[in-house]
């Protein structure tokens, strides 16, 4: 797995008889498996050839391998029919077949339809058929169900026709994937102990099932895009401990949102877009304090933005747009640090842009156009950035002549003795500039200066398991060319989700030693911690892990500028000393937060220019942290051990010694200075 493996698989790898696991996932090979798998195998247990490329092709014959466990080939070149051989391994726990092009045998009877044996398999615990062109329909189960079953993803296979009410008899299916397909008719009201349900673009009809609340254990709820109506259930208000996700939108709901739905304390993604929904936006909108991004676009909300919302001090994408919306932008919206991205175009709001707005240091794209508004357009902070489409059809607004407005008319007018100044000018801004250095240097010195994006509670964010299916698709299949960089536990590969929003997945390799622990350890670590200069789980739709027994990955926020490293060692990049002295600032924050303003003290031990990543604008960002320790009561912070690169200094008062140091090439992190 991951060695980098190509050419024709060696047939005589299927004849040694007392072989019991064949793993050769994600390699580059060619060729084609054996006609009949088992024969020359009886004992093989483990067969994983996932994403290797194999030529096109009917599936093996399967039959012999009569102790298979664990058969992994998806993402393939697979054709032909899904064989119902696959139903006599009476041993297999997981079946993953996606993203090939299997399809179901229309002339075979249904009760026949490989489909109904493999959910009576009484061990199969994950079945994964996604991404193939199945046409065909969920069948109509007879007989009793698998009570093993946790697992199943059926999505975008051309499946039409309605789900079937009994497949609730799984009694013990956690994760219900069947999005993107051409199913119709109501949501089945059976369904029991979910914790993840997946409908969204399908054709859906009738009411969200009342049913659904009961699931006091659902975390992902996604229904968007179908013809769902009606109301939205006041008791989803019920799921305040579990429900962390839910998508809505793109469907013909009218109603009000009900009052009990603001005490979803743990929501950190929510969707109502593209609906009906109706009435003013509860001040109750602030209790949600934990979300993370926010859409209530395309319906007909009226009144003022509640003043609250802005206690919503997680909140990285909020989207208003296209309402009935009225009033002033709230103040409020300046303590919303995390902000990226603010929509609240085609509303009727009125009144100033709050200069307060220039605090959102990290906001990268603002629509304001379509409103009322008007005044002095803000100059600072984002705004210096922003180009007149955020601020298209005001009227009223003003400001400098590249946001196509009018020049604001208490512009004061430049003296006439301008000649003289600009001497006087030319000599103190040299004086300006070293004393900026000075301060960048005395604020590495400055103790608990800038909290920014902690998380206010210590409990974790609700993970949910991602299948491998949507992480080979979002890569290519961890083609080569999407590769970024290997580290001493696996792989980074850039990808790019269903909805455009690029990623990067990290891969460990389990067959080398402590690659569990590492995976186990970076999970802890961010999981708990939030600060601007320290890498982000990707937390769009909830995706933040995908931990599978032979198979797991992390999926992090892109860096598009890469590693520090590169930037130091290539010929065709440089930094300025500017670039320079923020870099280092950068990456002090995050030290000073991990060291003395979490609540437990954690230590890197792997500071290094290949772990500080630089986005869009240069911001250095700390990564990887598969081997930091929690240093709680009694533990010692003294150790001289190398735990990793050779050259890392263990930290005592990381801030002076970051400052006395930080220009010197003597100190670890001599990185930041010239090469």
């Amino acid at each position: 797995m991951l060695n980098n493996l190509n050419g024709v698989i060696p047939p005589k790898l299927f004849n040694l008889s007392m072989i019991r696991v064949i793993s050769l996932s994600l390699n580059p090979l060619s060729g084609s498996l054996p006609a009949n798998i088992g024969l020359n195998a009886p004992n093989l247990e483990s067969l994983l050839v996932d994403g290797t490329n194999l030529v096109a092709g009917p599936l093996p014959n399967l039959s012999n391998a009569s102790k298979l466990r664990v058969l992994d080939m998806g993402s393939n070149s697979f054709t032909g029919f899904l064989p119902s051989t696959l139903c006599s391994l009476k041993n297999l726990e997981r079946l993953y077949l996606y993203l090939n092009s299997l399809t179901i045998d229309a002339s075979a009877p249904q009760v026949e339809s490989p489909l109904s044996c493999l959910f009576n398999l009484r061990k199969l615990t994950g079945l994964s058929l996604g991404g193939n062109p199945l046409n065909t329909t969920i069948p109509v189960f007879r007989g009793n169900l698998s009570t093993s079953l946790l697992d199943v993803d059926l999505s975008f296979s051309n499946i039409r026709g309605n789900i079937p009410v009994d497949i609730g008899n799984l009694s013990n299916l956690i994760t219900l994937v069947l999005e993107n397909n051409q199913l119709s008719g109501p949501i089945p009201t059976s369904i029991q102990n979910l914790q993840a349900l997946y409908l969204k673009d399908n054709v859906l009809q009738g009411h969200i099932p009342y049913e659904l609340c009961q699931l006091n254990n659902l975390a992902i709820l996604d229904l968007g895009g179908n013809r769902l109506s009606g109301s939205i259930p006041s008791c989803l208000g019920n799921l305040s401990v579990a429900l962390s996700s839910l998508w809505l939108g793109s469907n013909l709901l009218t109603s009000k949102i009900p009052s009990s739905f603001w005490q979803l304390k743990n929501m950190l993604h929510l969707n109502l877009s593209s609906n009906s929904l109706v009435g003013p936006l509860s001040e109750d909108i602030g209790k949600l304090k934990d979300v993370v991004d926010m859409d209530l676009s395309n319906n007909h909300f009226s009144g003022n933005i509640p003043g609250r919302i802005g206690g919503l001090q997680k909140m990285i994408n909020l989207s208003l747009a296209n309402n009935y919306l009225e009033g002033p932008i709230p103040s409020s919206f300046k303590t919303l640090l995390s902000l990226e991205f603010l929509d609240l175009s085609k509303n009727n709001l009125s009144g100033e842009i709050p200069k307060s707005l220039e605090a959102l240091l990290y906001l990268k794209h603002l629509n304001l156009s379509f409103n009322k508004l008007q005044g002095e357009i803000p100059t600072g902070g984002p705004f210096r950035n922003f180009s007149a489409d955020s601020f298209v059809s005001n009227g009223a607004l003003c400001g400098a002549p590249r946001l196509h407005v009018p020049l604001c008319k208490n512009r004061t007018k430049v003296k006439s003795n301008w000649r003289k100044a600009k001497y006087i000018i030319s000599g103190v801004i040299p004086v300006i500039l070293l004393a900026t250095a000075a301060l960048i240097l005395i604020l590495c010195k400055k103790r608990n200066v800038q909290v920014v994006r902690e998380t206010a509670s210590l409990h974790q964010v609700l993970w949910r398991r991602v299948s491998r299916l949507e992480l080979v698709r979002a890569t290519n299949g961890f083609q080569e060319s999407n590769l970024l960089g290997t580290g001493g536990f696996g792989s980074v590969y850039r990808g790019t989700l269903s909805d455009g929003i690029d990623i990067a997945v990290k891969v460990f390799n389990l067959q080398l030693q402590g690659a569990f622990k590492s995976f186990d350890k970076e999970c802890e670590m961010l999981s708990n911690i939030r600060h601007r200069n320290l890498i982000k789980i990707n937390l769009i739709k909830s995706i933040s892990c995908c931990d599978e027994l032979d198979f797991k990955a992390l999926i992090l926020q892109l860096m598009p500028n890469g590693s520090l490293e590169k930037w130091l060692y290539s010929p065709y990049r440089s930094l300025t000393i500017l670039q320079r002295l923020d870099i280092m600032k950068d990456v002090a924050f995050a030290l000073e937060y991990l060291h003395h303003v979490y609540s437990i003290p954690i230590v890197h031990y792997d500071m290094k220019a290949s772990n500080i990543l630089l986005d869009d604008d240069m911001i250095a960002y700390v990564a990887d942290f598969g081997i930091a320790r929690l240093i709680r009561g009694g533990d010692s912070m003294t150790e001289t051990i190398s735990l990793a690169t050779v050259g890392y200094m263990a930290p005592g008062d990381v801030f002076s010694q970051f400052c006395i140091f930080g220009l010197s090439r003597s100190y670890n992190f001599l990185f930041i200075t010239y090469n």
